[in-house]
């Protein structure tokens, strides 16, 4: 982007905040350099691994004996195949955070076509197939569910108020409705999105 002094930046505090956040910047990002792609791998691969170990026969083995699983271990072919599979779920893993962002993006205002172009160039057509409730058509007044980081929200239209709000349950189970306070949708989706974020990680002894 040529001159990012043209962006907004107010602060959360500011009076006009959640209707510059609600208010899609274009371009929407910059293209990941290559740099950037290795650093990624580099993180992925992390996790990944950290996630094979925990669910290698090997290295479970290693363990029980206490011993260090020392990492020349990862050329056998078990623990490779326990990679295998952590990359697995590493993909769903991924696959439930794009579903996540391209509903949050869709029911914010994004169209499919914005859609596809952020997940790697998918045409428009395409990107309805692969999330076909990230964008509903909505009236005036309808409720609109959303599911994010393990959470779920409803947000609502009050007549009276003219106004949005939502009811959100996170994924620790901590449950809040807002007051009436959004002037539009997208406004009551970001903050419930907010809300969502600040509590998708389960407290430890919660209820199921």
């Amino acid at each position: 982007m040529d001159d990012m002094t043209a962006i907004p930046t107010p602060d959360k505090n500011d009076e006009n905040f959640w209707a510059t956040v609600t208010t899609q910047v274009e371009p929407a990002w910059s293209e990941p350099t290559e740099a950037d792609s290795f650093a990624m791998d580099d993180k992925v691969l992390d996790a990944v691994r950290a996630l094979a170990e925990g669910i290698s026969t090997r290295a479970l083995a290693y363990r029980t004996a206490g011993k260090p699983f020392d990492a020349a271990l990862m050329a056998a072919p078990d623990v490779q195949l326990a990679m295998l599979r952590a990359l697995y779920e590493a993909k769903l893993s991924v696959d439930r955070l794009a579903e996540s962002a391209a509903t949050v993006a869709g029911r914010s205002g994004a169209s499919y076509g914005q859609l596809g172009a952020a997940w790697g160039g998918l045409k428009r057509q395409s990107a309805r197939l692969k999330w076909p409730h990230a964008v509903v058509k909505k009236s005036a007044g309808e409720s609109v569910p959303l599911s994010y980081a393990g959470g779920t929200a409803v947000i609502h239209h009050d007549p009276d108020a003219d106004a949005w709000w939502y009811a959100a349950t996170g994924a620790d189970l901590r449950e809040e409705e807002s007051d009436a306070v959004g002037s539009t949708a997208a406004e009551a989706i970001a903050r419930a999105t907010e809300f969502l974020l600040a509590h998708a990680k389960p407290t430890r002894g919660a209820s199921a």
